[in-house]
């Protein structure tokens, strides 16, 4: 596994390779479960990670998930595989076949990566890590995990947004700055971490009175500008 260099002192973004990396801007980052002193998460449903672990079970079960039937012949094929049951409902939601949330659940992910024969995610990542090493690329990018409260992010994404958010601590940020953007100063979200050239994922951002929602910074392009001061 790669190992992040720390951010503090130098105030540079680094290099790192990116196919290890966009697995943590995936997660959706909540609060710690005071019961377990854990973190539960969900993920977005198109992140690189995601795609990979849909075509692996399409490969497995030799059918592409085009129709309400291959859902529902996927749905028996993890009952029978796994003992657990997964809608085609639900499986219908994750491909894309219906409308849907952004993300899925932990326990729906859990159920796949079984189907598949993985113990858990983390033993996921480390396959696909293996695989197909010359897909692999560097991406300049801030993790949330080296900054220091107080540190400032600055984004910019096309055609001409421009950002810059106050890090709180435990992964929550505040907007400084905006220019012709939806967000707005004084909005606080939650993030993982900034990659150049990939889009932003916040998490838990509260405008105003407006409960918390998941929104994406730079969907089309990702981000063009990235710098820690």
């Amino acid at each position: 596994m790669i190992r992040f260099a720390s951010l503090r002192g130098t105030k540079q973004s680094r290099h790192v390779t990116y196919r290890h990396i966009i697995s943590l801007d995936c997660f959706i980052v909540p609060p710690r479960n005071d019961n377990t002193n854990q973190l539960k998460y969900n993920m977005q449903k198109n992140c690189p990670e995601i795609s990979e672990l849909k075509q692996q079970i399409e490969e497995s079960v030799g059918r592409k998930m085009k129709t309400s039937n291959d859902f529902t012949f996927l749905s028996g094929a993890i009952w029978e595989r796994t003992h657990e049951n997964i809608s085609p409902s639900t499986l219908k939601r994750l491909w894309g076949y219906v409308d849907g949330p952004d993300t899925t659940r932990n326990s729906t992910l859990e159920i796949l990566l079984k189907f598949l024969g993985f113990k858990d995610w983390n033993g996921f990542l480390e396959h696909i890590g293996q695989d197909n090493g010359s897909d692999r690329v560097t991406k300049q990018h801030i993790k949330t995990d080296d900054l220091k409260v107080g540190d400032l992010v600055s984004v910019s994404w096309k055609p001409n947004r421009r950002c810059s958010f106050r890090y709180l601590g435990d992964y929550r940020f505040v907007v400084e700055r905006a220019e012709n953007s939806k967000l707005k100063v004084g909005n606080t979200f939650r993030c993982a971490l900034f990659i150049l050239g990939e889009p932003l994922y916040l998490n838990d951002l509260v405008q105003g009175d407006n409960p918390p929602v998941a929104f994406v910074v730079g969907n089309k392009d990702g981000l063009c500008k990235l710098t820690l001061q």
